[in-house]
């Protein structure tokens, strides 16, 4: 099965976004889905010619998490994201309770969480829920295949490898995850925590 890159175009004219960051942003994650169906591909043709044992194979694989993930976050970037934002995160929400139980606040929540879109390097700031012990964490991934935690569900996604805001921002990251606050969809963090 061949994956299918999703349009994003919706997004285009969110404040805080030009176009032309917007639409180079989607060609990265176009080419993501490009390299998971290509490594697919040879991954298959590897395996019916009896080369799974081959070093080539093993880093083909590798990559093809990289790859993958590489996609599947630009999806739950985009898709936590809308044009004209959202009404604040409304109160007595399943997700807003849950916030407000496991860091105090909707405010000590943010603060946590911009803290972790500014530290040092590329990667990923996630809001994840651990179903198991249901408890939210702020987690910070370095790689799209590095630091995921296992078996939790990523309810707000927000990129910050220089592509997702340079060209508007330069070295701000600050304003660009400012103006990400301000596009946040939170009825689709909401439902992904309740699906």
């Amino acid at each position: 099965m061949l994956y299918t890159a999703k349009n994003y175009d919706a997004l285009l004219g969110t404040p805080g976004f030009s176009d032309q960051l917007l639409k180079n942003h989607f060609t990265l994650y176009q080419g993501y889905v490009t390299n998971v169906n290509k490594l697919s591909e040879i991954l298959t043709a590897m395996l019916n010619d009896g080369r799974s044992n081959t070093p080539e194979f093993a880093e083909t694989k590798r990559r093809f998490g990289w790859e993958f993930n590489g996609m599947r976050l630009h999806e739950l970037y985009f898709g936590n994201m809308s044009k004209n934002g959202s009404e604040p995160i409304a109160s007595g929400s399943k997700l807003y309770e849950k916030i407000i139980a496991d860091f105090g606040s909707f405010e000590s929540w943010e603060k946590d969480f911009k803290a972790v879109g500014m530290m040092r390097g590329i990667g990923w700031a996630i809001l994840y829920h651990d179903k198991e012990a249901d408890r939210l964490f702020n987690v910070w991934i370095n790689e799209h295949d590095v630091g995921h935690f296992a078996g939790c569900v990523p309810l707000l996604v927000l990129d910050v490898f220089e592509h997702a805001f340079m060209l508007d921002y330069g070295t701000k990251r600050a304003d660009y995850i400012t103006a990400f606050m301000k596009a946040i969809d939170w009825g689709v963090s909401e439902g992904r925590l309740t699906a």
